[in-house]
């Protein structure tokens, strides 16, 4: 069984615990999560996948249970201890019974302020996550009887790194500003000259600032949000959807990202460009 993200709604909306970071931390952290497949295993025995598209940012695994398999495009991953996942590719996660995720998912973590790491060299496979997180507080995490405290000391965790380098690093906060501007106001037609104008740098740097700091260059890292929003509107509200929202000049246009986001190997032969445009004209 494979579930895929943007099509099995009900599976990531109710199989997955998900939390918002606290409020100081959400222009770096989109959420917590963590699985919650008991049930689920024991209806499919020999397991399933969960298949996700590209994103912006990147994941931060830690494994509460039995090892798993990850695949990041087409390379798959023997998984026995924590990782640290660039979302850049599509991604598909196979489950087995034992097997357990917490994950946080960043648009930017805010470790960069400590270490000064440049997450361009980080794009390609999973790397373990004691590269970028203390063992003490991977252990700690893991310790935790809950989400709700695991959550708790991963808020306190990431606050305090904030408290103590903010202010040490530009190119964090203007990357981050852009992102958070362009998520609230679907604003993906302003070009990266303009917005690096704003903040009276070249284009160059703006560029070399999300590499730095989201592992993207700037363009592909807003075409990414911008996709990423349109077809979660087109999954959800399909009825209140045009491609206009996001800034797509026309119909084809925003069919030819659309149909280029969704390629996946393993999803090929169920076409899911042309399911979601379906879903969006049988309303009409």
């Amino acid at each position: 069984m494979q579930h895929i993200e943007f099509f099995h709604i009900d599976h990531f909306e109710h199989n997955y615990h998900r939390v918002k970071p606290a409020k100081e931390l959400e222009g770096f952290i989109d959420f917590f999560w963590e699985t919650k497949f008991d049930e689920l295993l024991k209806d499919h025995p020999k397991g399933f996948s969960d298949a996700l598209f590209p994103n912006i940012g990147y994941t931060y695994l830690i494994n509460l249970g039995t090892p798993f398999i990850m695949q990041v495009d087409e390379k798959k991953f023997s998984m026995k201890t924590d990782g640290f996942l660039p979302r850049n590719k599509a991604i598909e996660c196979y489950h087995r019974s034992g097997n357990k995720l917490f994950g946080i998912k960043f648009k930017i973590s805010p470790i960069i302020f400590k270490t000064k790491v440049n997450f361009a060299e980080y794009r390609e496979y999973i790397y373990p996550l004691s590269y970028l997180m203390e063992q003490p507080v991977i252990d700690k995490v893991k310790r935790a009887a809950t989400f709700e405290e695991r959550i708790d000391i991963l808020n306190h965790y990431f606050l305090s790194l904030i408290k103590t380098y903010s202010g040490s690093w530009e190119a964090i906060r203007i990357v981050s500003e852009i992102l958070q501007h362009c998520d609230t106001h679907n604003d993906f037609t302003t070009s990266i000259e303009d917005f690096a104008a704003r903040y009276n740098i070249s284009a160059r740097t703006l560029h070399r600032y999300f590499e730095a700091t989201t592992s993207l260059s700037s363009k592909k890292a807003l075409q990414v949000l911008r996709i990423r929003k349109a077809v979660q509107q087109l999954a959800h509200a399909p009825q209140s959807f045009h491609f206009e929202q996001y800034g797509y000049y026309d119909y084809s246009h925003f069919c030819k990202h659309l149909k280029q986001f969704l390629q996946k190997n393993t999803i090929a032969g169920l076409k899911p460009h042309l399911q979601l445009l379906q879903k969006m004209h049988a309303l009409k």
